[in-house]
């Protein structure tokens, strides 16, 4: 019987990055968390208490759903880059090529991982603003499928990262100068109703503002985009970094020397 999928290496692969994750929970799951709860004291306590509701929704129950995603895009991307950069590192990553492994068990060793940290860590955030705010989740399985949809879709572009970067601080160029911003600016901790209309315009240029809008969605019901509009962006991005990665083990860039 052909199995189409080798388990073994799929198996090997991602019980190797999740041992490595166990063995760091204190940055893994205490960091996130205490982030977030500075968050909810400073946003949510300080600032929210003056500014009421946000399209009907108190302002610290609001912000929820854009914590969530900032730690999500965050995590994703940090994982995925680090769990294929190391090989590369420390030139492992010839056996794994060498291997009888398709590009697709690859990715769903060390993107599969990587995106189940960060769906774990989602959760475990989810938990931790309980204590400081009262939330609702309307449609709470299209939160989980866009939580997943979103934790697999930014490993993705981790390993892409991962692979491009040819040393440590390349790994952070892109999450501090460019996912950081554009998770803060796409409207994690406001509305962009809020912003002037011209303003409005710029801001649907940043795709982070699809993935916050129908996250936000799946909670309240009210999103500043269409949550049809913001499924497709996302399965977009999801498609071109998919398309990226095969361009990459095709020609071997940065992978063969």
């Amino acid at each position: 019987m052909n199995i189409p999928l080798n388990i073994y290496a799929i198996r090997a692969i991602y019980g190797f990055e999740m041992a490595r994750w166990f063995r760091t929970l204190a940055q893994s799951i205490a960091s996130p968390a205490i982030s977030t709860s500075l968050y909810f004291v400073v946003f949510g306590s300080a600032i929210g208490g003056r500014m009421g509701e946000v399209d009907g929704v108190n302002y610290g129950a609001f912000i929820v759903p854009g914590l969530v995603m900032l730690s999500i895009l965050t995590e994703s991307i940090s994982n995925a880059s680090f769990g294929i950069y190391m090989p590369k590192y420390s030139g492992t990553i010839y056996e794994v090529l060498s291997a009888p492994i398709s590009i697709g068990e690859i990715l769903i060793g060390y993107v599969g991982a990587a995106a189940t940290k960060s769906v774990i860590l989602g959760f475990i955030i989810l938990i931790t603003a309980r204590l400081f705010v009262t939330y609702h989740i309307e449609h709470p399985l299209v939160m989980v499928g866009f939580l997943v949809l979103t934790a697999v879709t930014f490993s993705l572009f981790g390993f892409i990262i991962g692979v491009w970067a040819d040393g440590w601080e390349k790994l952070q160029i892109v999450p501090l100068l460019i996912v950081t911003p554009l998770t803060f600016l796409g409207g994690s901790f406001y509305s962009i109703s809020m912003l002037p209309p011209a303003w409005q315009t710029v801001t649907l240029f940043n795709p982070v503002v699809y993935l916050v809008s129908g996250f936000r969605w799946s909670f309240y019901g009210t999103a500043d985009v269409g949550v049809g509009v913001s499924l497709a962006m996302t399965t977009l991005f999801l498609a071109l970094c998919l398309g990226a990665v095969w361009w990459m083990f095709r020609t071997g860039y940065r992978l063969k020397a």
